[in-house]
């Protein structure tokens, strides 16, 4: 995977997939330095979350895609996949998201902090 670091947000860009691979609509699972990512194609907009609910441990990718929004298969639960945000008990929490930008034909997915030296 490539990595590249935006000095205007410290993140650090890692390459996930690229343009024209198919995404399934139910996301894509990356695992990106321990970090289990759900990506998604809403209609030619990426969007990147946890791939697993903060509700209970499922994977989101294993859920139901509704528009915007993601089902969570264990207990229901939804979140807009945009913002992460919950929508329905019993979740409250809400699904950590991940920049995402095309780079190229690369599509990366930013990570919180610094660059590797």
């Amino acid at each position: 995977m490539t990595k590249t670091t935006d000095s205007v947000t410290e993140c650090r860009w890692v390459a996930v997939a690229k343009l024209g691979e198919p995404i399934p609509r139910h996301g894509l699972p990356v695992e990106i330095e321990g970090h289990c990512i759900a990506l998604f194609d809403l209609s030619g907009r990426l969007c990147a979350t946890s791939n697993i609910c903060t509700h209970q441990l499922a994977y989101m990718t294993d859920g139901y895609v509704d528009g915007e929004y993601i089902e969570c298969p264990m207990h229901q639960g939804r979140f807009h996949i945009p913002t992460g945000a919950p929508q329905c008990p019993p979740v409250t929490e809400p699904l950590p998201v991940y920049p995402v930008r095309m780079e190229g034909e690369a599509i990366l997915v930013g990570l919180p902090g610094a660059s590797d030296p």
